[in-house]
């Protein structure tokens, strides 16, 4: 449910931030279907896209869905240039066959280092399951291929109202311009509506009586009452 604050602008990180808008599959594909894939995959899998094409959505989506079946998630979420797992040697010996290691960003750690961590989890029996743009030898889960349909969709079901400040022409414009990276799509959308936003005008002035009685000497206001 939207609060219809008049502030609220739709494409605000509040509404389409990972988790924020249930990835929409393109096909019949359901989550308990990726779910049950992961498991004959004996819980190792890649979610694969471009940029900004949903992979992390999909992820969140994910964890309650593994979880509800008895494993335990547990996320890293990888930036631009961190070559290195953020995990202590001894955090990493707790993972078991009960776990299944999330990470998003795959593509960040080094070669060696992924080549390592996949060993490690197949030594440990703990399921390893990454964002990366391709698979780096790990079974495709599933491929993230957002299109200008989709895009269409999320602002007219999942985002709050734009009031008729957001054209289709200025959301296929964006598209194009961004190549199909959905979060780009959504920061131009953003920059769109701000730049469309009503002018509220406030007036400072106050009641003619009230600033009659400002401008006088306070004994008079005494002297009135």
């Amino acid at each position: 449910m939207f609060d219809g604050n008049f502030g609220t602008n739709p494409f605000a990180t509040r509404w389409t931030r990972p988790g924020a808008i249930p990835y929409q599959f393109a096909d019949t594909m359901t989550i308990d279907d990726a779910v049950r894939r992961l498991n004959e995959g004996e819980w190792r899998g890649a979610v694969v896209g471009p940029h900004g094409s949903g992979k992390s959505s999909l992820l969140v989506m994910l964890m309650p869905a593994i979880e509800a079946v008895g494993k335990h998630v547990v996320v890293v979420r990888l930036h631009d240039g961190q070559r290195r797992l953020p995990l202590s040697r001894q955090e990493f010996k707790q993972l078991g066959t009960a776990d299944v290691l999330m990470i998003d960003g795959y593509e960040q750690l080094g070669r060696y280092e992924r080549w390592r961590l996949s060993r490690q989890c197949r030594r440990r029996g703990c399921g390893l399951l990454v964002t990366s743009h391709t698979p780096y030898g790990l079974p495709i889960l599933f491929r993230t291929e957002p299109s200008l349909g989709l895009v269409e969709r999320l602002i007219e079901r999942c985002l709050p109202p734009h009031d008729g400040r957001i054209s289709r022409q200025d959301i296929e414009q964006a598209w194009h311009r961004h190549a199909g990276n959905v979060r780009e799509v959504f920061f131009e959308l953003y920059d769109r509506f701000e730049a469309r936003r009503p002018i509220v005008r406030i007036t400072t002035e106050l009641p003619a009586i009230v600033t009659s009685a400002v401008a006088r000497p306070l004994g008079w206001i005494a002297s009135a009452t």
